[in-house]
């Protein structure tokens, strides 16, 4: 077989900072996804993207072409409007559990494909798996037959769906190109319209614990997102929100699980229920229900039924208890006054070294292990009271952990409170659309 372009042209087309032709960028895609162009020419040429960046057009066809390189999916024939959910990670992000079932409450189907977690960001997966016989590996037949009948399910992607960025994905992680905006945009859009969904909902995070430190480059990733799905036939919207603070009260997995069911119960953190019920609203304006009473949903158990059935349908007990820690080791306030500050990455790091998260992909996760915020920024606290719990299966993991978070939290003695509502209401900075 003759090959139809050079894998160096295309480099140097994107070195020198130009827009690499449609069938040239095409072919790219392919010619790795085959084997053909190398490991190191991809690799040279991520560099180039992240340098040089790619125009509007050039991320339609990558990502379109990622999209060929394997199946897509539909739910044409599901008799449901269908409607996702994307998160772009961060630490005590466990808000897919309650608001997958929330949003199929209204009778909204949501193909949630979730991933696990790697270093300091939590998995959905690894925290649904906290749960006695829950099972992430769903066929295809299984995922619309639940969707159906339930309306929601969270599973594992499919290894057919956009391979092509299964294996940049892994190149980019030791290339030192995971950075470049073009390539996370074309990478997670790949796979959400590939999925099938008719509509999604991306909530794009900034801040210390999330992918995207800086607010503007978290508000580009955005808008080029948002310019995928819209380009693609799929109705998007963004909504950047602060992740400079862990998300409610607990980071981990089993207790992730705790948390959330009590969101579905009509309780929780206020941030966690502003953000979940923030997002359900997006998600049913788009599947056609704007003026949607979510709250209400969750206040007269309709949302709760909701999981009970999804994590039955999954060979998961929704009343069984969830795993328990060991060993505790708790930290208190060396003085009175207001917290101002909990930086979410130590936080999440701590966490990891528990043993909630992994380092590497085939890394097992301790589900039991993790922490408990007993307080938050804009609480009083007086010398003494406990401030957050470390949990783990083995107390020599403590000291790694603590060492993570040395200057990661902070107290004002002469600090103002701030209210717990007035906290959650600035979660979400700002929203975009198409």
């Amino acid at each position: 077989m003759t090959e139809k372009f050079d894998a160096v042209d295309v480099i140097r087309t994107k070195r020198d900072g130009g827009q690499v032709p449609e069938d040239a960028l095409r072919w790219m895609v392919d010619a790795y996804t085959r084997g053909y162009v190398s490991d190191a020419q991809m690799a040279s040429f991520a560099m180039a993207v992240l340098l040089r960046g790619m125009a509007r057009d050039e991320i339609r066809v990558m990502t379109d072409a990622m999209i060929r390189s394997g199946e897509r999916m539909s739910f044409a024939g599901l008799g449901k409007t269908t409607v996702d959910k994307h998160s772009t990670g961060g630490v005590g992000d466990k808000i897919t559990l309650p608001l997958a079932p929330l949003v199929a409450s209204f009778g909204v189907a949501v193909p949630q494909l979730s991933g696990r977690g790697l270093g300091h960001t939590g998995g959905t997966l690894d925290k649904l798996e906290s749960i006695p016989g829950w099972r992430a590996a769903l066929s295809n037949d299984e995922m619309t037959a639940q969707l159906r009948d339930v309306g929601a399910v969270i599973c594992a992607a499919g290894s057919g769906l956009a391979p092509a960025d299964k294996k940049l994905y892994a190149l980019r992680d030791v290339t030192g190109t995971v950075e470049a905006i073009p390539l996370i945009a074309s990478s997670i859009m790949s796979k959400k319209i590939a999925e099938g969904t008719a509509s999604l909902v991306l909530d794009v995070k900034f801040g210390s614990g999330a992918f995207m430190k800086d607010l503007d480059r978290a508000r580009e990733l955005a808008r080029t997102m948002v310019e995928l799905g819209t380009d693609s036939g799929v109705a998007t919207t963004a909504l950047l929100t602060d992740m400079n603070t862990p998300l409610g009260l607990a980071i981990g997995n089993a207790n992730e699980v705790r948390e959330s069911v009590e969101v579905l119960a009509g309780g929780g953190p206020a941030d966690i229920v502003a953000l979940t019920t923030a997002l359900a609203r997006e998600m049913l304006a788009l599947a056609g229900q704007p003026d949607a009473d979510v709250e209400a949903a969750l206040a007269d158990g309709r949302a709760m039924d909701a999981w009970r059935r999804m994590i039955r349908a999954q060979d998961g007990d929704p009343d069984a208890a969830l795993p328990v820690p060991r060993e505790t080791h708790t930290v208190t306030a060396p003085a009175a006054g207001v917290v101002t500050r909990m930086d979410a990455l130590p936080f999440g790091v701590a966490a990891w070294r528990l043993g909630a998260g992994r380092a590497r992909a085939q890394d097992p996760v301790i589900h039991a292990a993790g922490i408990d915020l007993l307080v938050k920024p804009g609480d009083r606290v007086a010398a003494g009271q406990p401030v957050f719990t470390l949990s783990a299966d083995d107390p020599a993991r403590f000291e790694r952990a603590l060492d993570a978070l040395d200057d990661a939290w902070e107290i004002d003695p002469a600090g103002n409170p701030v209210p717990e509502a007035e906290r959650a209401g600035a979660l979400v900075r700002e929203r975009i659309t198409a």
